[in-house]
């Protein structure tokens, strides 16, 4: 199948494995593959690969943890792995030195750590990094604290500073970042924002307050291992987050709330393919869609005006619950 061309908030990929102009993709790390326990770290980044492949996933990651260091050299070996588009997880100077009271020795670190990482990207852009995200879980404790507000401006504006070729992305993940602010979180050319929906629903409020020419990476399958992981939610988000702003489903992407490192293996791989079989679906004509979706999901006048068929094993007696 031929490669779609995706555009990522500024950015225009391309995504290999589907022609959905929806995408999905992973927002956090997975569990250890379950390989011997001497495999090599190669085989490991290997099997997690393949198995965001397997599950429709593009752009892929090596499966671990957000990093800072030899950044470059750990996206390149990646995608030698890959014909896929390979992300680059990086975490963030603000989450770096956050904790404890809001000090000047702390301010200078967290600048420190920006000034320092921002060689690190210009070098990981230049080894051809498609997208890079940058993962702050701290800035959910920012509120309106205008020490804090300033200080994370700062330190993404040194973050980004030259940093030219790669598609720039900020995750919030952990809880609700929106008493920060959308010029606070976007003060620096991000060119597209992934969000925590399940532990931080407020965050809808950032979604809507991001500009139409960024994306949205809709961060809406439960980390939870005994979620309901049906695709009504995910395409629901997906095609609110579209309509803001006159974004379109081009700029919006779907993803895990968080990490999924703390599963088992076997219940991550399927939250993976969850995620992939939503964003394909988004792309299916509306017929196809709704039959996909669990009838309850779909509005009392939606059916009464003949847009839904109960599936089989629904009695004719079993109504549909409004929304």
């Amino acid at each position: 199948m031929p490669a779609a061309i995706v555009s990522i908030g500024k950015a225009r990929l391309p995504l290999r494995g589907y022609a959905a102009p929806m995408f999905a993709t992973l927002l956090g790390a997975l569990p250890r593959p379950p390989l011997p326990i001497d495999a090599p770290p190669d085989a490991l980044v290997e099997a997690a690969l393949q198995a965001q492949e397997a599950a429709g996933l593009d752009p892929v990651t090596d499966g671990g943890p957000p990093g800072d260091r030899d950044l470059a050299r750990t996206w390149t070996a990646t995608q030698r792995l890959t014909e896929r588009a390979v992300k680059q997880a990086v975490g963030g100077p603000y989450s770096a030195t956050h904790g404890g009271a809001a000090t000047p020795e702390r301010a200078r670190a967290t600048l420190d750590r920006a000034t320092a990482l921002n060689a690190a990207l210009r070098e990981l852009a230049a080894a051809g990094c498609p997208l890079i995200e940058i993962h702050e879980p701290a800035a959910i404790a920012i509120g309106t604290d205008e020490a804090e507000r300033a200080l994370f401006r700062e330190a993404h504006l040194r973050l980004l500073a030259g940093v030219e070729g790669s598609h720039l992305s900020l995750a919030l993940t952990g809880g609700a970042a929106d008493a920060a602010g959308i010029e606070t979180l976007l003060a620096a050319s991000y060119a597209s924002l992934a969000v925590d929906l399940i532990a931080g629903p407020e965050n809808w409020r950032l979604v809507v307050a991001t500009p139409g020419d960024r994306g949205i990476v809709c961060g809406a399958l439960s980390p939870a291992v005994d979620s309901d992981d049906g695709p009504e939610l995910l395409l629901w988000a997906a095609a609110y987050a579209a309509s803001t702003g006159g974004r379109g489903p081009e700029r919006v992407g779907l993803a895990g709330a968080s990490s999924f490192a703390h599963l088992p293996w076997e219940v991550a791989v399927r939250k993976l393919e969850r995620l992939g079989d939503a964003a394909r679906l988004a792309d299916e004509p509306l017929d196809t869609r709704v039959q996909a979706l669990d009838p309850r999901a779909v509005s009392s006048r939606a059916a009464a005006l003949g847009h839904v068929d109960p599936r089989p094993s629904q009695r004719p007696d079993q109504g549909d619950a409004p929304t």
